[in-house]
């Protein structure tokens, strides 16, 4: 489950890993996680969490869990994480890509939330619009979900993209 801060990642992916019977694995909390056991804050904690979610990962794709991941996924470099992940287990790495184009909601849903993060503090709306800039645009298949619509509606749509 891919996409901005912001987007509804974190609450689809943990509704469709209960309907999937599957393991909801999130890279924000472990790298909180990390930076409350003194680790210094910076690309290379951020790179570490999504190495620590991928071993997670395939610990669980080898027990024959599914797994659902949500993280940003900003760059070629985090999504190969999952390919690799995906390439040791011998299974199939899927990805959603949570859209938002209705700007007025993806700042209202960003502003009203809060995750209980000690370390990581909810970022801004410039901060979403200069990460916005700079995202990489997809190699290889990937399914584009507007996330405007009713939560039911969103899973329903990305259920159908993994199963």
């Amino acid at each position: 489950m891919s996409g901005l801060p912001g987007t509804g990642k974190t609450t689809v992916a943990h509704i469709l890993a209960q309907r999937l019977g599957a393991v909801h694995l999130s890279i924000d909390p472990v790298e909180n996680a990390m930076l409350e056991s003194g680790l210094e804050k910076g690309w290379s904690t951020g790179v570490a969490a999504y190495e620590v979610v991928r071993v997670m990962a395939q610990h669980n794709l080898m027990l024959g869990l599914p797994v659902v991941v949500d993280a940003v996924n900003d760059s070629e470099l985090a999504r190969d994480t999952w390919r690799r992940a995906a390439g040791e287990t011998g299974t199939t790495v899927r990805f959603v890509l949570l859209t938002l184009p209705d700007e007025r909601e993806h700042r209202r849903r960003l502003e009203g939330r809060e995750r209980g993060l000690s370390m990581i503090s909810e970022p801004t709306w410039e901060h979403v619009c200069a990460r916005a800039a700079t995202y990489e645009p997809w190699v290889g298949p990937c399914s584009t979900i507007d996330a405007r619509g009713p939560l039911d509606a969103v899973v329903n749509e990305v259920l159908a993209c993994v199963t």
